[in-house]
């Protein structure tokens, strides 16, 4: 019984060390969101690029970090990148109504350009 107790502690110190560097990763990630804000509406956006990526790094489920990041591609004209930030977003969020908007317009304004291109027109 007094070995069991002990790694029934040892379990729940581990689980409070994840739970800690979770809360970590989450705090470092936001304040790396909100420092890409700050320089997008600077209009530095290879900058903000840079900062969501390092927050979806060091927190790979916030999903709010990949729509910002799927915004500046798309500012950017990576059109494939944002694809797929958009995606991973709504991977994480499905239910997410504005990473929806943000994926539907892009969508669509995405849709309309490679049409214009097809048929020749600028």
């Amino acid at each position: 019984m007094h070995v069991r107790l002990a790694t029934g502690i040892t379990l729940v110190a581990a689980l409070l060390t994840s739970a800690s560097a979770w809360a970590d990763a989450r705090g470092d990630a936001k304040a790396q969101v909100e420092f890409g804000i700050n320089v997008a509406q600077r209009g530095l956006w290879r900058e903000a690029i840079y900062r969501w990526e390092k927050a979806t790094q060091l927190d790979p489920s916030y999903a709010a970090a990949f729509n910002d990041l799927a915004i500046a591609y798309e500012h950017e004209g990576q059109l494939d990148k944002a694809r797929k930030a958009y995606d991973k977003a709504l991977e994480l969020e499905p239910n997410n109504s504005q990473i929806q908007q943000n994926y539907e317009l892009f969508k669509e304004i995405n849709d309309r350009t490679s049409a214009g291109k097809e048929k020749g027109q600028p």
